[in-house]
């Protein structure tokens, strides 16, 4: 009667705290720069150490540049912020991988690549989008500072549970539809707020189809449904993709660990709080065209109209249409953009790039366009030059940064200027968060790279070979 969320979660039960929350053991911790130094700091100052620092693996992303990664950082903060990850890590005793090192890159990459991240685990990491993880069978939730330092100190963390859902995509996408698309398309029907209180099982013929890579896009924005997380069950595309990986089990081990894997599955008559049902055949590419991840339809679709709005609906819609420069029932077809974002958390991956090298092969980049391809890891870098990826980016007039965070967030050099419009393959399009005054509109890889080369707006699929 169990789903897969409750074998997980009960297995890592350390005690039921009376009328309050749960004491969860977890499997593994991961820091980034941004939101550990309080934690460090909170360690310090009550003379702790950390209770068990080979769970735990330390990386900077956010901060991190993407060009002259051998030299120092310039913007002082940044610097501060990186510098300060790596002294945290050495005086505690915890594995760093620092920037230039071949392990380094975005942590919601490099987990699942490395084999850190398996089923069964749970996993937390003071970053929302740590709901990645849960793509390979693993409840995986982002957590404050202060709950960071709690896992530190004693790897627990106090936890109310949450309400389950299980969202079931029917049937097989369509051409030119990815899995960032399936998430762009639920989060327009179920809003950014549809899945608050609940942690969401992906399930269906659907999702069973997508890779690895892809599951780990639709896992990653759970939390913009306002998910606790998003969770798939560990099959054989599980077990291939991770099987031979650094920090995977090895032989016997390994045979065992898949034996155990195989059991992580919601039992048939598995009661969820919640059921919601999508069909495949509905979805297209997406876009987004407001300021918020669930303002997103089809590119071949219209801007919605304020008909049937109540007030304060269309009040912040209108709001958000003003920023982005549109008007309700306007299609988004043909609009110049500016900026081509690949890469991120969501985006940064190897099948990525080979999605987006699939559109600019043979074409050139559109004169008008700024275009940033961030590779979400050392990894990837490797993998993409493994596949002479990079020479069909170039010849396309492409040039592949460094890895990083980039330009998801404005929090290093990579920002979208003011007024500026960036089709962008990460997470988020809130106001200002690819730089004050930009304009972000999300869409999957293969979107992206066919404004890149038309320099407007274009459903990919026009551009996809038979």
């Amino acid at each position: 009667m169990n789903t897969l969320f409750d074998k997980i979660w009960d297995a890592h039960v350390v005690q039921q705290v009376v009328d309050g929350p749960v004491q969860l053991y977890i499997d593994r911790l991961y820091c980034h720069e941004v939101t550990s130094p309080q934690a460090f700091q909170g360690l310090r100052e009550r003379g702790l150490s950390c209770f068990r620092p080979d769970h735990i693996f330390c990386m900077p992303d956010h901060n991190t540049p993407t060009h002259d990664q051998d030299k120092p950082i310039e913007d002082p903060i940044s610097k501060a912020q990186v510098d300060t990850l790596e002294k945290n890590a050495k005086d505690f005793g915890l594995t760093y991988f620092g920037m230039m090192n071949p392990k380094n890159g975005i942590i919601h990459v490099v987990g699942p690549e490395r084999g850190l991240t398996l089923p069964g685990m749970t996993i937390v990491c003071g970053d929302s989008h740590t709901s990645t993880h849960g793509a390979v069978g693993a409840v995986a939730f982002g957590i404050g500072t202060s709950e960071v330092e709690m896992v530190m100190a004693s790897q627990c963390i106090l936890q109310s549970r949450p309400k389950t859902m299980r969202i079931t995509i029917d049937g097989k996408l369509g051409k030119g539809v990815t899995a960032k698309d399936v998430a762009l398309y639920m989060m327009s029907k179920m809003t950014t707020s549809g899945a608050t209180g609940y942690f969401v099982e992906y399930a269906g013929e659907a999702i069973r189809s997508l890779t690895m890579e892809g599951r780990l896009t639709l896992c990653n924005l759970s939390i913009e449904m306002g998910a606790r997380g998003g969770m798939i069950a560990p099959d054989e595309v599980t077990f291939a993709y991770l099987k031979g990986r650094e920090y995977a089990p090895k032989g016997e081990d390994w045979d065992k660990a898949v034996a155990y894997w195989k059991t992580l599955k919601s039992d048939d008559d598995a009661v969820f709080d919640k059921e919601v049902h999508f069909d495949a055949a509905d979805i297209e590419p997406m876009i987004t065209y407001g300021t918020n991840p669930g303002m997103g339809m089809g590119i071949t679709q219209s801007i919605p109209t304020t008909e049937g709005m109540s007030e304060v609906e269309k009040g912040s819609f209108e709001k958000s249409l003003h920023y982005m420069g549109f008007k309700p029932g306007e299609k988004l077809l043909g609009k110049p953009v500016d900026y081509v974002f690949l890469g991120a958390c969501t985006n940064g991956r190897i099948e990525d790039f080979r999605a987006f090298a699939s559109i600019v092969k043979g074409r050139k980049k559109a004169e008008n366009i700024t275009a940033w391809l961030v590779p979400g890891s050392w990894m990837v870098d490797a993998q993409i030059r493994e596949e002479g990826l990079d020479k069909v980016l170039a010849e396309a007039g492409f040039e592949i940064r460094q890895p990083g965070c980039s330009a998801c967030l404005a929090m290093n050099d990579d920002k979208i200027p003011a007024g500026k419009y960036a089709v962008s393959t990460s997470n988020r399009n809130f106001e200002g968060r690819q730089g004050p005054g930009s304009r972000t509109l999300l869409a999957s890889p293969l979107t992206a790279a066919a404004a890149a080369v038309t320099g407007k707006i274009t459903d990919p699929r026009t551009l996809l070979g038979e």
